[in-house]
């Protein structure tokens, strides 16, 4: 382990999805010392949660092969894609794309096609281990490779399996990110991936299960489906309670809530040093302020006045959209959200 690795602890970024976290891995893209991996959890799935060893060539099929939920997600086009599947020089279509271009090589470079062959032999020559232990020596390489002291992972809804994260990384340190849950199930309610797995977990809820809630006596059988079985595929043998076209803005807030509760739940119990608490509306209200509290969080001695000015420049103020809603429909979403919200100490 390099000095480096000893020296700085890497970050996981929590969030529920549509809260900032986008914004936030752009800001932290920024800084000169931050190797910022943008959606390289969501887009990799359950494999990375398994405790099989695999070998490189194994990681490489990972990185490399489209899941069920990845195909998915690449049926429509939305903000966090970044792979130009429109550009006429592109080598891969949407059907081909290796999931790690979707989004995580594009942010990092603009050379990412480049990239991505450079790192064909570097990770299938990495030795037979844990997919976690796989991400650690690809995180580490990625900051060798372009002069970072420390990798920030950040993937829209990694609240849904913060536990598990942390079990398989748990040196690493958490900025947990959120916002007002009513503005968070709004936009999810527009949002094709989420529409697309909510009805997934509604099932699973229906049957009394919480996706969001592994316990240690069923982690066991969920690592050993991991590798074989992705989400959609896995959860399609339930019977779905309803489709994505009669979700109600409720389900979502209900879905936020339930994500939130599992989420403060785990964490609460964690050192305070190692979780840093951000909110949305506060990033972008006093975006400097906040920039230095999460600076110094990761790392005191990265702080730079530079950085903070350039990453304070890209929130924008956005208005909340809960009061065009009717009365009854607010006042709805309001209740489905308010354990959440409760929680995380929005006023209600």
């Amino acid at each position: 382990m390099t000095g480096q690795q000893l020296r700085y602890s890497p970050i996981i970024v929590l969030s529920s999805g549509r809260c900032g976290s986008t914004m936030l891995s752009n800001m932290l893209n920024l800084h000169p010392d931050l190797l910022s991996i943008s959606e390289f959890f969501t887009f990799h799935s359950t494999a990375l949660f398994s405790r099989w060893r695999i070998t490189g060539n194994g990681m490489w099929n990972v990185l490399t092969h489209q899941p069920q939920l990845v195909r998915y997600l690449l049926r429509k086009d939305y903000e966090e894609l970044l792979y130009p599947f429109e550009d006429p020089d592109a080598r891969f279509g949407r059907k081909t794309v290796p999931p790690i271009l979707c989004v995580t090589l594009p942010h990092l470079t603009n050379q990412y096609e480049r990239l991505f062959d450079e790192l064909e032999p570097i990770v299938r020559n990495f030795p037979r281990q844990s997919p976690a232990n796989h991400c650690r020596d690809l995180f580490e390489w990625l900051c060798d490779r372009f002069d970072r002291k420390v990798w920030v992972e950040r993937s829209g809804g990694s609240s849904m399996y913060a536990s598990r994260l942390m079990c398989r990384f748990p040196e690493a340190k958490l900025i947990n990110i959120h916002r007002d849950g009513r503005d968070v199930a709004i936009s999810m309610f527009e949002h094709h991936p989420f529409r697309g797995i909510a009805p997934y977990i509604l099932a699973l809820q229906k049957r009394r299960y919480d996706p969001f809630r592994v316990e240690a006596k069923r982690s066991e059988f969920w690592d050993s489906m991991a590798l074989r079985l992705q989400p959609l595929k896995y959860l399609s043998r339930f019977p779905i309670p309803m489709s994505a076209d009669r979700l109600e803005l409720v389900h979502f807030g209900a879905l936020w809530s339930s994500m939130v509760d599992a989420t403060q739940d785990f964490i609460q119990d964690l050192p305070s040093e190692q979780v840093l608490d951000v909110r949305f509306d506060d990033l972008q209200q006093n975006a400097e302020r906040e920039v230095r509290r999460i600076i110094r969080f990761i790392s005191s001695d990265l702080e730079s006045g530079e950085w903070v000015r350039k990453a304070a420049g890209i929130p924008r103020p956005s208005r909340s959209r809960l009061a065009q809603l009717d009365p009854e429909e607010r006042a709805a979403l309001t209740e489905a959200c308010r354990p959440g919200l409760e929680r995380l100490g929005y006023a209600v």
